[in-house]
């Protein structure tokens, strides 16, 4: 396997997860750019480049701390840029319960790709026969990430308010969905029935 392969986490039937490098600052600037993707994690105030190289070097202590929790770039098949994708504890959580999140570029909004990797990731995430339980938190204001968020089988647990600088929304708080193993084993027992046409 060479240095490129090894650089990749995961993949899917469309995308494949690597790890995020230096190089990636341009595409990331420029998904975070985007007022839209913005929206719901700062109002659309863009990310500045000294965030973005700050964030970078966060990634690689992730991937030198545990190399199966991080960041991760997703790109198509053709090696296209998609956004990134993220499992993680965060900052004094517990490894048993890492956090999932996205970002993607708004040209591939309506495809299932988040739902295509979050899926994954839940399965990369209950491979570990130590995690309990992943979670996922957005705006409650949120909707079109909280659709992913049920369609992988996680459900909502709490409302709760963020300390943090008000943004369009944020009034209405934030939500916490979460999937816990035994969720998970009894969503994956039932997807075949669900998948199956109607008679």
């Amino acid at each position: 396997m060479d240095g490129a392969d090894m650089q990749v986490f995961l993949t899917t039937d469309r995308m494949a997860l690597r790890r995020i490098t230096p190089d990636d600052a341009p595409l990331l600037l420029g998904l975070d750019s985007d007022p839209e993707v913005m929206r719901f994690l700062t109002g659309g105030r863009p990310s500045t480049p000294e965030e973005i190289d700050r964030n970078i070097r966060r990634y690689q202590e992730w991937y030198r701390s545990s190399p199966d929790r991080g960041y991760w770039i997703a790109q198509d098949t053709d090696g296209a840029f998609l956004g990134w994708f993220h499992l993680r504890h965060p900052r004094g959580g517990a490894p048993a319960e890492p956090e999932l999140g996205y970002r993607l570029a708004r040209a591939h909004w309506g495809r299932g790709l988040a739902t295509e990797g979050s899926r994954a990731l839940l399965s990369a995430a209950f491979a570990d026969p130590s995690v309990r339980r992943v979670f996922a938190r957005t705006m409650a204001v949120n909707t079109g990430s909280r659709r992913v968020m049920e369609k992988v089988g996680m459900r909502p647990v709490r409302t709760f308010a963020l300390d943090a600088p008000p943004i369009p929304g944020s009034e209405h708080g934030e939500v916490e969905y979460a999937l816990t193993r035994e969720d998970r084993d009894r969503v994956e027992a039932e997807r075949p029935r669900r998948s199956a046409p109607e008679a």
